[in-house]
């Protein structure tokens, strides 16, 4: 990446949506600005997990301010990542499809596990190298990400569901602050937390850093009062608790440091964050500057960068974890890859369609790991489940498409074979692991395919027939299989 990069990336939370803007150089992004606007989406979600049209709304207007700043910029420049509230609506498509278009960039629905990787390659880059163990929190609006890690690796995530939006919302409905109110959330959040502390023992882990909203910005209102700057605690906590207490609602409560837009959430995420304080036995927590924003401008870089890209060390990982055939998998995916580029589009060319279609192949029979029966079902549910480090939901889910697609009926495969593209890397897997059968290298770069309007034609070289009447006879059957879809394949064989 050549110094002087504009880097973008956009963080859909629960509570704000946030655009950072960073030039590259020399390894490092310096900030040229940052937007932050309070969307509170989180709030919108109704009892069956469905956004309401105006949460949705305010997403897309304040996705159409952003756009008007990201004028100019190119798919590789930009990350925008959502997180647990549209993890969890049921009508995040909905949302989606409009919002991309608004923004005019793909948007990425991340795994907690993703979320929790992210945060913490932000921190770390904000933060002095040392080797010191560090426990880093992040109470977001609906999702608390947990992470312990050295420098910049992050040996241990998790993500729990709660946060600032979510608890104020459950235990403060009316903003009004009560002991027993407290009490309440706090309990609660200790009781979703409590097996946190088997997974970061406060043995193994020497200070404690909070990122992003809460913890930041009840610093804030520390240092404002009195207190210690940069820091946050146990008695600045209980002094704030009393604050709100004094207060009784949240229209009454007049503090220096309290911003407008987190006033409504504020007893929730104190809630939370108490409760970490009395679960790990934490006495002081120094806020981060980095957060999920900068993790996702930093992963930016990795993905250009040679050996970078987080996904292709997880594919690697997956593809040992659940014993894929290592050398099958490398015919899969170059056979494939042959094909593809002869009926790619111009914009099809550009590497990245090919990469992901590289991946799957690797991919392909992790499912065996199972059961060799019905295994292509079984690799599609592990990719629709795992924490792949890296990778979006979306990326997973069409990811695991292509796997339960390459072989077998083609009926299963209805909607996601209503894209174009995604047609295309389907023929050109099915047509590899098929003519990979004998698990050897086939004769394939002679076979011209082609397409045009919706249709597909594979020819084979004369005499190819005669020499391989197995692999004559599957194509023969292929051609069968997709005369059930909306797509056209025909098999010149000779």
């Amino acid at each position: 990446m050549q110094n002087g990069t504009l880097l973008a990336a956009i963080d859909l939370g629960s509570n704000s949506f946030r655009l950072e803007i960073g030039r590259y150089h020399s390894g490092h992004i310096e900030r040229v600005e940052y937007l932050k606007e309070t969307v509170r989406q989180g709030n919108g979600l109704d009892a069956e997990k469905n956004l309401s049209m105006a949460a949705m709304q305010r997403g897309w207007e304040c996705l159409a301010r952003f756009a008007e700043r990201l004028h100019g910029f190119k798919k590789h420049q930009v990350r925008a990542v959502a997180t647990q509230t549209l993890r969890e609506a049921r009508n995040r498509d909905e949302f989606l499809r409009r919002a991309q278009e608004v923004l005019g960039f793909p948007i990425e629905v991340v795994s907690g596990h993703e979320e929790a990787r992210l945060i913490y390659q932000g921190v770390s880059r904000l933060l002095p190298h040392s080797d010191e163990r560090r426990l880093v929190v992040d109470i977001g609006g609906r999702s608390t990400e947990m992470i312990l890690g050295v420098g910049y690796t992050a040996e241990t995530l998790e993500s729990y569901r709660l946060g600032s939006v979510a608890w104020s919302t459950r235990y403060f409905p009316r903003g009004q602050f009560t002991s027993a109110a407290l009490k309440t959330a706090e309990v609660a959040a200790k009781a979703v937390l409590d097996e946190a502390l088997d997974r970061f023992p406060p043995t193994q882990w020497q200070v404690a850093y909070g990122s992003s909203g809460t913890v930041g910005a009840i610093a804030d209102m520390l240092g404002s009062n009195g207190w210690a700057m940069g820091l946050v605690t146990r008695p600045g906590l209980d002094w704030l608790t009393d604050r709100l207490l004094k207060a009784g609602q949240v229209d009454n409560l007049r503090l220096d440091g309290l911003k407008d837009d987190r006033r409504p959430v504020l007893a929730g995420g104190l809630s939370v964050l108490r409760a970490i304080f009395d679960l790990f036995g934490i006495d002081q927590m120094m806020p981060a500057q980095g957060a999920l924003r900068h993790g996702a401008l930093y992963d930016l870089i990795d993905r250009e960068s040679d050996g970078g890209d987080v996904r292709e060390r997880t594919v690697r990982w997956l593809a040992q974890r659940f014993s894929a055939d290592e050398g099958q998998a490398r015919r899969v995916g170059e056979v494939a890859n042959a094909l593809f580029s002869q009926i790619a589009a111009p914009d099809e060319r550009d590497g990245r369609y090919s990469q992901k279609l590289a991946w799957a192949a690797q991919l392909h029979e992790i499912g065996t790991h199972i059961s060799h029966e019905r295994s292509h079902h079984h690799g599609a549910y592990i990719l629709d489940h795992v924490d792949a480090p890296g990778f979006s939901l979306r990326e997973l889910h069409r990811m695991s498409q292509l796997v339960l697609g390459q072989r077998g009926k083609l009926r299963k495969l209805e909607e996601p074979l209503q894209d174009e593209l995604f047609a295309k890397q389907l023929l050109c897997l099915r047509l590899a692991v098929l003519l990979c059968h004998a698990r050897q290298m086939p004769e394939h770069l002679d076979m011209r395919l082609g397409y045009k309007a919706g249709a597909f034609r594979l020819s084979t070289p004369p005499g190819w027939a005669k020499r391989y009447p197995q692999s004559a006879w599957l194509l023969g059957e292929e051609v069968l299989a997709w005369q059930k879809t909306t797509w056209k394949f025909t098999a010149d064989i000779r």
